[in-house]
């Protein structure tokens, strides 16, 4: 089994997993797509748009996340997940304001810090503005970024695109809760200017220092906010001429406040990152082997010959469903050894008994850290 936090901001929400003393690189039994995609499925999981995984550092910062996406995807960063890390790493390891974190990511390295009042500042760096560093086939425009215009569903729009170490598209549109996200955002995603897929952003400006904006974010769908995305969107309306370096930018989360600092090119974000609940989640293989050895204790004990001509390969679920047919070579064995050992080791109420303990220490740090 493995523990979990999960955290938001803005309502993007991550499953978080601390594998930072892990020597297994993917730190849980085999992090795969379907896995992914089975923890984060709001009915028949936990729920999630992604996974976050805090790990040993392998490039000289301090620590490496990997995150994946709802759909099983790797994409390069996030900005609200990298503010939801910080968070998370500061509620396990007791750290107070001012505390800085060197996160090496695909996107390179980031450096998110807490603030006084809670909330998380990300360092996010420079933005990409050369097309093939974003990926996309838009040409540089005049405003110092790829420009131009796409056909998506019969209408054109005019975008701008920019990296934040991953991709985005900017639409600036008249009326921002009038655009059909699904529609337009879904088509957007996988349009061919964009080699590697794109996160879209529709963005309406109120004032030069206020924009509004929607998210489809790439593998995942619409999404109540993108920290990478609310950044790129300031950056491409500074760029093209409808804000200023900072704003505030309005999610259907919440608000972000971005700023693109003039003297060092880099892109500064700040907003919120909170805890919602801790779990346990058990090793499937190790459930499914446990319940297969239930089966078979209580099943009752009839047994079988197989015929000279069976099978190497038994389907224990369904042929030995009144008994094992074959004890001396069965091929579920090594499961069963497995979870044997593991109960044989370990008592239930030790195990239970573990969790509770982690998952109470960590509540009891987070109330003190938050008592005046």
């Amino acid at each position: 089994m493995f523990q979990f936090s999960k955290y938001q901001g803005l309502g993007n929400d991550f499953l978080m997993l601390d594998g930072r003393q892990s020597t297994d690189p993917e730190f849980v039994f085999g992090l795969n797509p379907e896995l992914i995609v089975q923890l984060c499925d709001r009915r028949f999981g936990v729920g999630a748009d992604g996974v976050i995984l805090a790990l040993p550092a392998d490039q000289g910062g301090e620590l490496r996340m990997r995150i994946f996406n709802a759909d099983g995807t790797e994409p390069e960063m996030c900005g609200n997940g990298i503010r939801c890390l910080a968070r998370f790493l500061a509620d396990v390891d007791g750290d107070g304001p001012g505390r800085r974190w060197q996160v090496d990511t695909l996107a390179g390295r980031i450096v998110p810090e807490l603030l006084a009042d809670g909330t998380i500042r990300v360092d996010m760096g420079a933005p990409f503005l050369q097309p093939e560093q974003i990926p996309t086939t838009l040409d540089l425009g005049p405003a110092g970024l790829p420009m131009g215009e796409l056909e998506v569903d019969g209408e054109r729009f005019a975008v701008a695109a920019a990296g934040m170490g991953n991709p985005h598209v900017v639409i600036p549109v008249d009326e921002v809760e009038e655009l059909d996200l699904e529609r337009f955002g879904s088509q957007f995603e996988v349009h061919p200017a964009f080699p590697a897929k794109t996160n879209v952003h529709f963005v309406q400006v109120l004032q030069p220092d206020h924009l509004v904006m929607r998210v489809w974010e790439r593998g995942a769908g619409p999404t109540l906010a993108c920290g990478t995305g609310a950044c790129a969107t300031l950056v491409a309306c500074h760029s093209l001429g409808l804000s200023a370096r900072q704003a505030r930018l309005d999610l259907p989360g919440g608000p972000l406040q971005i700023h693109w600092d003039e003297a060092s090119g880099k892109v500064f974000m700040d907003g919120p990152a909170e805890h919602v609940f801790d779990g346990v989640i058990p090793d499937p293989e190790a459930v499914a082997a446990a319940r297969s050895q239930a089966a078979l204790e209580t099943a009752p004990a009839i047994s079988t010959a197989p015929p000279q001509d069976a099978a190497s390969s038994i389907d224990c679920a369904t042929v030995c469903a009144q008994g094992c047919i074959r004890p001396d070579d069965c091929p579920s064995a090594a499961a069963r050894a497995r979870v044997e050992a593991l109960l044989n080791s370990t008592s239930l109420d030790d195990l239970v008994t573990l969790a509770t303990n982690s998952l109470e220490s960590r509540t009891r740090a987070r109330f003190e850290r938050d008592v005046p």
